[in-house]
Formats: C-alpha cells, sequence, structure tokens
C-alpha cells in the first residue's frame, strides 16, 4: 500500500517491510527490572534507559522517545490511519487494540500483539504495557497501546524513598512522585490528542467519569501543540500540494487538532446496557464536552457526523439532528458468551466496534504525511509537549494547591 513515488523506471517496487504480529521477546543481560517493580537494584530506577533489545516501545519507562526500532517497519505510504488508546489500568485497552489488529485468538500458537492481562499480572497489580507500544496491520492501521493512567503501579515504579519521581517529566524539574504521575496522564492524552486519528478514551463501567475529567483536562492544556504534519519541512512536501511559505521544521500555522474522539465504557452490566442508559450515558458525556475541541469540526462548528453505537436497539432512535458523541459500550465478558435478551455479546460488540472504528470518518492533518515522517515528527511533538509552558503552569498550579507533596 505504499505511496507511488511518481518514477517511470521499470525497477520493482520495493517490498513493504514485514508486519509485526506477536510482540518481540525480550532480550536481556539479567534480570529486568522497573517493568514489574524495582528490582534489586533500586538505583537503575533512577537513570534513563532504552527500551529493552527487542522492545518496539516508541516512549520508554524513562519517558524519553524512540523511534529507530519501529522506523524499519514504515513506508512512504501517505494512506494510513493512526488509533490510540488511553485509560486506567485493566479495563482491556489492550484487548481492545488486539481487535482492531484483526487478531484472531482462537488461532493456536499465535500470540497477540499486545500482551493482555494475565491472572498473575493482575493478582500482583502489575501493568502490561509501559509508555508507548506501537503495532501496524496489513491495513496501514498505526495502532497505539499506551500504559495505564491513574496506576498504581506506575506511581510505585517512579517513586524513591523520599517521595519524588525517579523521572523528569517537564523539562528538568524535579516533582514529587505524585505529581509526576498526575503530569503523565496529561502528557500522554495531549500527545494522543495531537498525533491520532482516533483516540479511544475507555474507561471502567458506566460510573466511572475519570477519563472524562483528565480528557477535559488535555482539552485545556493541548493549545500550541501542532499535529504530526505542521513540521514538514517545506522541501519534503509533495509537489501536488502546490506553493507554500518556506517552512523548515516550524509549526504550520493552521487550525487547531484534535483527534477524534471514541468513548468506550467496558464490563458494563446487564442493566447498564438498557437503551435508556445509554441515551442518559450520551447525553452526559455531551453534557461535559459540550464545549470542547472534541464537539468541534475545523471550523469551529459542533460536529454534525451521526454517531456510532454498540447497542443496535432503541438507543439509536433519538432526534437525527441532535448532535451525540461516538460511544461505544461493552459488556462484562460471559463464559458461554451466549448474548442475554436484545444485548449483544462481549465479542459481537467488539467485532461491532472494530469495523465502525476503522470505517469512521477522522479529522485529517493538516497536510499529507507518510509514515515515516509522521514518526520523526511525533518524536518532535513530544518535545513540544514536554516543554509546553501551558502544563508547567498548570503544574505550579497543582503544586499550590497543597494537593500534591513537594
Amino acid at each position: 500500500m505504499a505511496a507511488s513515488t511518481g518514477s517511470s523506471n521499470p525497477s520493482p517496487a520495493p517490498l513493504p517491510p514485514k508486519i509485526l504480529l506477536a510482540k518481540p521477546g525480550l532480550v536481556t543481560g539479567g534480570p529486568v527490572s522497573g517493568k514489574f517493580g524495582r528490582g534489586d537494584d533500586d538505583t537503575a530506577s533512577h537513570r534513563s534507559r532504552l527500551p529493552p533489545i527487542g522492545s518496539l516501545n516508541l516512549l520508554s519507562d524513562s519517558w524519553d522517545f524512540h523511534i529507530d526500532r519501529f522506523l524499519p517497519f514504515l513506508t512512504e505510504n501517505t494512506d494510513f490511519t493512526v488509533v490510540g488508546v488511553i485509560g486506567p489500568p485493566g479495563v482491556g485497552k489492550s484487548t481492545i487494540m488486539n481487535e482492531l489488529y484483526g487478531f484472531d485468538a482462537s488461532s493456536p500458537g499465535m500470540l497477540p500483539p499486545f500482551a493482555i492481562e494475565t491472572e498473575e499480572s493482575r493478582a500482583m497489580a502489575r501493568h502490561c504495557s509501559v509508555g508507548i507500544e506501537p503495532r501496524i496491520s496489513s491495513e496501514r492501521i498505526i495502532l497505539l497501546d499506551t500504559q495505564p493512567v491513574f496506576s498504581p503501579s506506575v506511581l510505585a515504579e517512579i517513586m524513591r524513598p523520599d517521595g519524588s519521581s525517579t523521572i523528569s517529566v517537564l523539562s528538568g524539574e524535579s516533582l514529587s512522585a505524585e505529581l509526576a504521575h498526575e503530569l503523565m496522564s496529561i502528557q500522554l492524552g495531549v500527545l494522543l490528542a495531537s498525533i491520532c486519528h482516533v483516540l479511544l478514551v475507555v474507561s471502567d463501567g458506566v460510573h466511572d467519569n475519570n477519563m472524562w475529567r483528565l480528557m477535559l483536562t488535555v482539552d485545556l492544556l493541548k493549545h500550541g501543540i501542532p499535529d504530526p504534519s505542521s513540521l514538514i519541512p517545506a522541501h519534503s512536501l509533495s509537489s501536488n500540494l502546490g506553493p507554500e511559505k518556506e517552512n523548515k521544521d516550524k509549526v504550520h500555522e493552521s487550525e487547531e487538532y484534535m483527534a477524534a474522539p471514541v468513548f468506550v465504557h467496558t464490563k458494563l452490566h446487564d442493566q447498564d446496557l438498557t437503551p435508556h442508559n445509554i441515551v442518559q450515558l450520551r447525553k452526559a458525556i455531551l453534557q461535559y464536552f459540550g464545549m470542547s475541541s472534541f464537539m468541534r469540526d475545523k471550523s469551529g462548528n459542533m460536529a454534525k457526523d451521526q454517531p456510532f453505537s454498540s447497542v443496535a436497539s432503541g438507543a439509536q432512535s433519538i432526534d437525527p439532528d441532535s448532535v451525540w458523541p461516538n460511544l461505544f459500550v461493552i459488556p462484562l465478558k460471559n463464559k458461554d458468551e451466549s448474548p442475554r435478551g436484545q444485548y449483544e455479546s462481549y465479542n459481537t460488540s467488539l467485532w461491532k466496534m472494530r469495523d465502525q472504528v476503522l470505517s469512521m470518518k477522522c479529522p485529517s492533518f493538516a497536510r499529507t504525511v507518510s509514515e515515516r515522517d509522521w514518526l520523526k515528527n511525533v518524536a518532535k511533538i513530544w518535545e513540544l509537549v514536554k516543554s509546553s509552558p501551558i502544563i508547567a503552569e498548570y503544574s505550579k498550579t497543582l503544586q499550590s494547591s497543597g494537593l500534591f507533596r513537594r
């Protein structure tokens, strides 16, 4: 699916890179420290680390960006879609991303692209994903799985005995682990909203609105962060884009970009899945985000596209001119996987979600950009996020509030 180069040479086009299916094994020279605990050497978690050999992590547990290992899997193709996910631990983020990839769990001997939570990791309160873990499907869908937000295990890993953070989330500033943990969630959300076409915001159950509060904060603090195409030098732009002003790695002045949000609520019980309750959930999301950038198109108007839903019953029989957020509800997984009454099963909900997410109309970046240029500029955007004066000012406000130790 790589884009044509326009050359008249009869030489055959280069083969696309192999598609990575299974998560590569980690080749290490000793015990793994930092992902599931401090290990024997506590000082190892205090210094900046490269991702382990064999890892494709774009964002490591030291909160630094590394693109070299994932870059060979990308091409000069410009027809691609980026889907990211953000949410607390244990809500099924990696399972959803495996479904979007097209992984068939029933195939014997096949490892999933993204590691999912096991009984052992759940019992020991460990998180499976670290930083940002990327995969790319045969349809050129770039999937970005992320470490959990609001995660006690992440907080435990970055906390020194004196309560300070082992990693620097802001440029050279020393913060408490609790405040650094809060800012990490915000920075992750700002980055994903800037570099993805679709952002899945996953919550646990129908009553948890912590992710709503986080994404509203992301919307408030994202200003000044461009999309990945806005950092492309003028000489690398396609000639069919017409004359443009010279732009040497400077931010292109365009409308504020925001990924299309899809609100996903997982682990719903039977009583939560009634059409009336789903309508009320839609109304609550709309009221919460009604004035935010998530609900507006590039012209600044409220988005008018008809949203989708995983509920096929009366929840869709509403005024078609109304503005509703994109919402999916995923029921608890049953052992027998049989749908109960009028509601869909766990697997059916995931299948339907995959079809509609991958076919939805997504916002486009300001300019045409290739997969490889997208990745290179994502690293630059990450530096803008870490050095954002707006986020730094917000950090000072949180420090002065007294909610976090100094």
